[in-house]
């Protein structure tokens, strides 16, 4: 194929710095379009499946964290470094979708609020406790779930 210059359209360095507002921009632009010949709406929908993608991603993420820090703080004589692996894991993983798309950040507090009930259920399930036993709602701040140096206390 050789070495191929490829020109990017101005608004196609959104691309680069955040995929998720890129994704949704993009797809806008093409259902504005009216192309003869060119499926529009189908190509705007795939690639707003990309962005839904992100967020998808990102709340799955977020629910197993969630679950597995309900798990450190709620069943302290299990805790292994399988737990702290997952956990780390899942922080980075959602550390690179928001690099990624960080226009995902701001809904990132609702979010969390959101799939906690998500997380205490798989919770429940994996560890016998009844969701009961369990917060209402999320116990703690955003920035603690995120922060690398943080686990819950007993």
């Amino acid at each position: 194929m050789g070495n191929v210059n490829r020109v990017r359209a101005p608004d196609a360095a959104g691309y680069d710095t955040d995929l998720y507002q890129w994704a949704m921009d993009q797809a806008a632009r093409l259902r504005a379009l009216a192309v003869p010949g060119l499926d529009t709406a189908n190509l705007a929908e795939e690639i707003e499946s990309v962005g839904r993608s992100q967020r998808r991603e990102l709340s799955s993420r977020t629910t197993l964290l969630l679950l597995h820090l309900l798990k450190w703080q709620f069943q302290p004589e299990q805790r292994g470094t399988s737990w702290i692996s997952t956990i780390d894991e899942q922080r980075d993983q959602i550390a690179g979708i928001l690099a990624d798309s960080p226009s995902l950040r701001p809904g990132m507090p609702a979010m969390l609020a959101s799939v906690y009930q998500r997380g205490a259920v798989r919770a429940s399930r994996e560890t016998g406790i009844p969701t009961t036993a369990f917060p209402a709602s999320c116990p703690w701040t955003l920035e603690q779930v995120l922060d690398e140096d943080w686990l819950p206390t007993d």
